[in-house]
This record gives structure tokens, C-alpha cells and sequence, in this order.
């Protein structure tokens, strides 16, 4: 059938090729952060 994706190039695809990537893990503001920002006027 037509309704089914082709899998083809997902099964020869090389994970060996992917960059590996540097992530960082956002911190929540505390509330004494985001009263600074409204007095200085920052979004």
C-alpha cells in the first residue's frame, strides 16, 4: 500500500557519521532574578 512510509533508508542509515553535540540544561529563575529583570527593564 501506499500509506506505508518507505523504511528503506532508515534501516542503512550510519549512526557512526552523527556529531556529537554539547547540550546545556536550562535553569529556572529564581524569583529574586525575575524581579531584577522588571526593574531593569529586561524580557
Amino acid at each position: 500500500m501506499a500509506d506505508k512510509p518507505d523504511t528503506g533508508e532508515i534501516a542503512s542509515f550510519n549512526k557512526a557519521k552523527l556529531k556529537t553535540t554539547k547540550t546545556q540544561k536550562d535553569t529556572l529563575l529564581t524569583k529574586e532574578t525575575t524581579e531584577q529583570e522588571k526593574r531593569s527593564g529586561s524580557s
